[in-house]
């Protein structure tokens, strides 16, 4: 008599049907000339099995609802928060007891920057791992880390880790293993006996840290090899060629899908693949290993999403939301670098037609079950994405509005309410990348008076209301709702004095916090407009991230406008990008949907006057 097929089998077969169109095809492209590659089909499958059936039960049922609602991280209510755990409350456990302040924000995910265990020393911020399956014991264990997962899934809040995909430390086990001469490792990364081929690869590789960590090779006098080192010398480079380490990542995953994880952003994902005679970024086959490695998560953690890090011009980055044979089955997540640099420049500028263009030109008005990131300060270095192209078709140089921006935001340029910090420069562009916190590059910093530090208040508050209403998932980097300006203790640190995006990395000022309620103070102001900000954006149907939204020209270069077009009604969204007074046609703003003048933001009646609706300085407005 055949055995029964338990309900929990059943519905991974099912899964697994579902997705194998997506996955099987993928790696058969990649691996399916070796002569292992049934077998290693035959572990992966295994491998699956075994993931889901050490599944938990309430995250089993969090994956049927999750299925049941496709869209769930698209809806308006999504609102994210992230934040260096040591920085934010030093500990895991520490987490728990500032729920109630994320929950009094707004937020709904919550993303705790690297935590799995890194190389002691320096490492790369977190970005070092030498465990992927072991929390960093500064901040606590394994078991801490799911006493938080738990808290957060008790709140409705997603969780999201980083797991990077590109590399490990070098004091990783595989690598320790390698360096001991053992081959089987030593094919998990890239090694050569020779420098020879490195110096081939490196006639097309770019630098990505050409102040701190020149190159791309590292070479061991002790091993005898050059091992691929894309951005750092205790950072080696995974060899994707090799199915044993798609293998070893998807059982990766799922172990931490497993402990709670409800995002995974994959970093430095651009760099997976190698082919001589190219950049190494983005490659055809980068894109197969994600669709794949999507697939697995839906097959056997189901509620999981992928977020994928690649901080790239438009064309290259919307590929990672799927596109063309991918479309639909890649990333379900990707930051959207172009609006963050887009804001800071219009912000300088004064002037919204670069914006207009980028955002208008390079971007569809939807995406296949997938959508933005949206931020207007994260972790990380400004790099100016801005081409010459674009910087063309609205009759400025590119070299020289990268230069202004550049100058602008580190300080220097007369004028400027700005005060940044130089992160690195590349001497053959003589392009610059800048530091600084939100607060500090919207002016609040260098106000001397009441009237300035309004107006930094009111800059700060236009990026919150711009990410909120645009497509996506808007991102809150610790800080940024309190207008926490620039930290310049990291030069007395001999760990971070060398990289100044740690001005912007500041340690959580809790006392602020605390007196954010009945204050009148730029902090206090920032959090409750922010508060208000995305509690309007919950209630606001039409910012459903699968609605089309766009961009369209306001016919007045201060003023960028976009719609959101739902079925129930357009919002028109329209923001000032200057310290002045900026009127717009109602006749205008009524042909595109905005019939009733209604901001949604404000919840409140828009009056014309003569025909014109008039914005105030750094106004924003969400016109229905």
């Amino acid at each position: 008599m055949a055995k029964a097929i338990s309900a929990d089998d059943q519905i991974f077969d099912l899964r697994l049907a579902r997705s194998a169109p997506d996955l099987f095809p993928m790696l058969e492209a990649l691996y399916g000339a070796r002569p292992d590659y049934a077998g290693f089909r035959d572990r992966l499958v295994r491998a699956l099995r075994r993931g889901w059936a050490d599944r938990p039960d309430d995250l089993k049922r969090l994956d049927l609802r999750r299925d049941l609602e496709p869209d769930w991280f698209q809806r308006p209510g999504m609102a994210g928060y992230v934040f260096y755990i040591d920085r934010f409350t030093g500990s895991l456990r520490g987490v728990l007891d500032k729920l109630d302040y994320l929950e009094d924000l707004g937020i709904t995910y919550v993303h705790l920057m690297p935590c799995l265990k890194p190389r002691p020393g320096d490492s790369d911020g977190g970005y070092s791992v030498m465990d992927y399956r072991r929390i960093n014991p500064a901040f606590g264990t394994m078991a801490d880390f799911e006493a938080v997962s738990r808290a957060l899934r008790d709140r409705g809040m997603s969780l999201c880790i980083d797991l990077v995909l590109n590399h490990t430390a070098k004091e990783h086990a595989w690598a320790k293993k390698a360096a001991k001469g053992d081959a089987a490792y030593q094919d998990y990364y890239l090694m050569f006996d020779t420098p020879d081929m490195p110096r081939l690869y490196e006639q097309t590789l770019v630098e990505v840290f050409p102040d701190t960590a020149p190159g791309n090779f590292t070479h061991y006098p002790a091993i005898g090899k050059w091992v691929w080192t894309t951005f750092n010398e205790h950072q080696w480079d995974l060899n994707w060629a090799n199915p044993a380490v798609f293998l070893e990542i998807v059982e990766v995953m799922l172990f931490l899908a497993n402990k709670g994880v409800d995002v995974l952003r994959l970093d430095a994902v651009a760099f997976m693949w190698k082919r001589m005679g190219t950049r190494c970024q983005s490659e055809p086959e980068v894109h197969m290993l994600l669709q794949a490695l999507r697939a697995c998560s839906r097959i056997a953690s189901a509620a999981v999403l992928h977020l994928e890090e690649a901080i790239v011009a438009p064309a290259e980055m919307l590929p990672y939301l799927g596109r063309g044979r991918h479309d639909g089955r890649e990333g379900n997540l990707a930051y959207h670098n172009s609006l963050m640099v887009q804001f800071w420049s219009a912000l300088a500028t004064r002037d919204v037609r670069l914006m207009t263009h980028v955002l208008g030109t390079h971007f569809p008005d939807r995406l296949t079950n997938a959508t933005y990131a949206t931020y207007i300060r994260c972790h990380d270095d400004i790099g100016w994405a801005v081409t010459d192209e674009d910087a063309a078709a609205v009759g400025v140089s590119g070299h020289g509005h990268r230069a202004f921006l550049s100058g602008f935001y580190e300080g220097t340029f007369p004028g400027t309410f700005a005060k940044g910090a130089l992160f690195q420069v590349n001497q053959a562009t003589g392009d610059k990348r800048i530091s600084g916190s939100f607060a500090s590059l919207a002016g609040l910093e260098t106000a001397v008076d009441e009237a300035g530090r309004d107006l930094a208040v009111q800059r700060i508050l236009l990026g919150h209301a711009l990410i909120a209403a645009w497509s996506g998932i808007p991102l809150i980097y610790m800080g940024d709702e309190l207008a926490l300006t620039n930290d310049y203790g990291y030069l007395d640190d001999p760990d971070h004095a060398h990289d100044s995006r740690w001005i912007h990395r500041p340690r959580m000022d809790w006392a602020l916090a605390e007196a954010r309620q009945g204050a009148d103070t730029p902090p206090a102001r920032v959090f409750r407009g922010t508060k208000t900000i995305l509690a309007r954006r919950r209630a606001t149907g039409a910012l459903h991230a699968g609605h089309p939204l766009r961009v369209v020209s306001s016919g007045n270069p201060a003023v960028l406008a976009f719609q959101r077009v739902a079925p129930t009604g357009t919002v028109l969204g329209l923001f000032n990008f200057t310290e002045g007074w900026q009127s717009l046609p109602e006749a205008w703003a009524r042909a595109l949907g905005a019939g009733r003048l209604h901001d949604a933001l404000s919840d409140a009646p828009v009056t014309p006057h003569h025909g014109q609706i008039a914005l105030p300085p750094y106004a924003r407005v969400w016109l229905t």
